[in-house]
């Protein structure tokens, strides 16, 4: 790896290393282009010497990104045939791709943690039972 800060995270399902400055394709993204697309699945993260690895993701990293294009990969050709049998079937497939442009990498201070809710108690507390009915004698 040419630079000391880079990261490896999931974007649509593919594992792709992101560095500074780098332009990745990942499957199509429903994102406008020239949006910024935010990373937050983070699977390792390294700073130099500190390295993070993620548990399955690296909690406080995120990953700033810019679609830049929109585009569709060469046609591959899907041919099936069944000899002697007359039957042949041609079919053609581009696959849809974005091209996005790495911008930074941060790390998150850790924010202050949120305070912890108590369970609702039930608005109908435990209902007594009736006692037993007596038996006359």
């Amino acid at each position: 790896m040419k630079s000391e800060m880079y990261a490896i995270a999931e974007i649509a399902g593919d594992q792709v290393v992101l560095e500074t400055g780098k332009k990745i394709s990942v499957p199509r993204l429903d994102v406008e282009e020239g949006k910024e697309f935010i990373v937050d699945s983070v699977l390792y993260y390294r700073n130099g010497n500190d390295v993070k690895i993620g548990n399955p993701t690296v909690k406080g990293v995120q990953i700033s990104t810019v679609v830049v294009e929109h585009k569709r990969l060469p046609k591959v050709i899907v041919f099936k045939k069944k000899r002697r049998k007359g039957y042949r079937v041609k079919n053609g497939h581009r696959q849809p791709y974005t091209l996005l442009e790495v911008k930074g990498l941060s790390e998150a201070k850790k924010a202050a943690s949120k305070p912890k809710v108590a369970p609702k108690k039930d608005s109908n507390p435990t209902e007594t039972k009736p006692e037993a009915a007596t038996q006359k004698e």
